[in-house]
């Protein structure tokens, strides 16, 4: 097969022979536009974005990505980094660049012993938890299981273990780096300080790391979960309880709030909760939760952690459209609790929904400048996700999520979690970093000063 030429981004050509090369060095397969894979291989999670990169280099180990950011860098590709390409913004794959594929780097080792875990950059949530459920052990890991593990933690990773024992960066212990330069290195609180530090919340800037050593900790493998689900019509009364229950919960339980439509019903108000403690000790810390009258549906009971980590699964499939808008709350007043029913009860789609996630317990008690994810002392995380599937109706879709989002903003601390942010949110990129974001933009400078890493929340290179 004859393959079209390939471009940097000043438009100059790259030699045919430059990237036959740059290929016969890979173990994995180099994916060109009109290889029978192309289509799959470009095919993103969200399908507002439909993107054609030049070149997709899918990696089989270290090596293969080592090579494929010299590559890059040498020949002036714009590059996507994609681990499990679960990204609201699109940013798993880009235009005319190049796309270092990791999904094919899906290792995972668990070491019982030390209860700690060592996952290659392609694993999803779903498959980290199955091998170290194995063990009776888990770390903190995201709500929708075909999430990637890797850019979740490297924006902070909130989850239903966070108040237990801190976000995923919190249980983070090293990570192997492929830097801008193309050197390959180790991050941890023993070597190269302060890159681990800026890995931890971060985003993607820094690097592209191909593996990931978390701490684990004794969970389930049978939980205390579900959910218990309440009119909209309640909302309020629900919220106004979610908000006073949810400072007071111990820190093995973590709950969430959610105004979502079930598949074929109306719009609810439903509590979420995970309680990580034995289940027997969980039964009547949870009650609460159901005392509130009349609900419409309680599947709240014991349940094995992987299926509390699958809960939100069916409501976020590959191909939907996605637009998100978020914030961080210091507080649920009545004045945002007041927005949020007045939005529930007039979504365009009834696959959109809020999600009122938490940084609460150990989560909270991190100091802030511990890490580079600083939102620590605001404790309520809600992101608007709008979902549609007929593309002909993004407009509406899009228009309902940014008044929420502008009808909320009085009631926001300022900053919003990096993981939520949308494709044009870039103005928000400082608000995300909150107060690390002069550290990070000296650490960029450090470590990529060229800006290679940019098709992100991006944080360009201080000076």
């Amino acid at each position: 097969m004859t393959h079209r030429a390939v471009a940097a981004t000043t438009g100059a050509p790259i030699a045919q022979a430059t990237v036959e090369a740059f290929e016969a060095g890979l173990l994995g397969a180099l994916i060109r536009p009109g290889d029978d894979v192309y289509e799959e291989a470009r095919k993103l999670w969200n399908g507002v974005f439909d993107r054609r990169p030049a070149l997709v280099a899918r990696c089989a180990g270290t090596a293969d990505v080592v090579s494929a950011v010299r590559f890059a860098r040498d020949s002036g590709l714009p590059v996507a980094v994609r681990g499990g390409g679960h990204s609201f913004p699109g940013h798993s794959v880009c235009d005319g660049g190049l796309v270092i594929d990791l999904s094919a780097m899906r290792g995972v080792r668990v070491d019982p012993a030390a209860r700690t875990a060592r996952a290659q950059a392609g694993v999803k949530w779903i498959e980290l938890d199955h091998e170290t459920q194995a063990f009776g052990l888990a770390t903190t890991g995201g709500t929708v299981s075909d999430t990637g593990i890797a850019g979740l933690t490297l924006g902070g990773g909130l989850g239903w273990l966070s108040s237990k024992h801190g976000l995923t960066v919190d249980n983070l212990a090293s990570a192997d780096v492929v830097l801008a330069d193309g050197r390959f290195v180790t991050a941890s609180a023993e070597e190269n300080e302060d890159l681990f530090w800026a890995l931890r919340g971060g985003g993607g800037n820094f690097g592209v790391v191909t593996s990931f050593e978390y701490r684990l900790h004794p969970v389930g493998p049978a939980i205390l979960g579900g959910m218990v689900a309440y009119p909209l019509a309640r909302v309020r009364e629900v919220l106004a309880f979610y908000r006073d229950f949810s400072k007071t919960a111990p820190d093995e339980l973590t709950v969430y709030a959610a105004l979502v439509d079930p598949p074929g019903g109306d719009t609810v108000v439903a509590l979420f909760c995970c309680y990580s403690g034995p289940v027997d000790k969980g039964e009547a810390l949870v009650r609460p939760l159901r005392r509130l009258a009349g609900p419409v549906q309680d599947a709240l009971g014991p349940m094995p952690y992987v299926a509390q980590q699958r809960i939100f699964d069916g409501g976020f499939p590959a191909g939907s459209f996605y637009y998100t808008k978020a914030d961080f709350l210091g507080d649920l007043t009545a004045g945002a609790i007041d927005v949020f029913a007045e939005y529930a009860s007039r979504k365009p789609s009834p696959l959109s929904g809020v999600l009122i996630q938490t940084v609460c317990g150990a989560a909270s008690r991190v100091p802030p400048d511990a890490t580079a994810f600083a939102h620590r002392a605001l404790p309520y995380a809600p992101v608007i996700v709008s979902q549609w599937r007929d593309r002909a109706d993004a407009e509406k879709n899009v228009r309902w999520a940014r008044d929420l989002w502008q009808a909320l903003r009085p009631f926001a601390g300022r900053g919003v979690y990096v993981n939520d942010l949308s494709h044009d949110d870039v103005d928000r990129v400082r608000d995300a970093y909150g107060t690390s974001y002069d550290r990070l933009a000296a650490l960029k400078k450090q470590y990529d000063p060229e800006n290679l890493f940019r098709l992100n929340a991006n944080i360009p290179p201080a000076g």
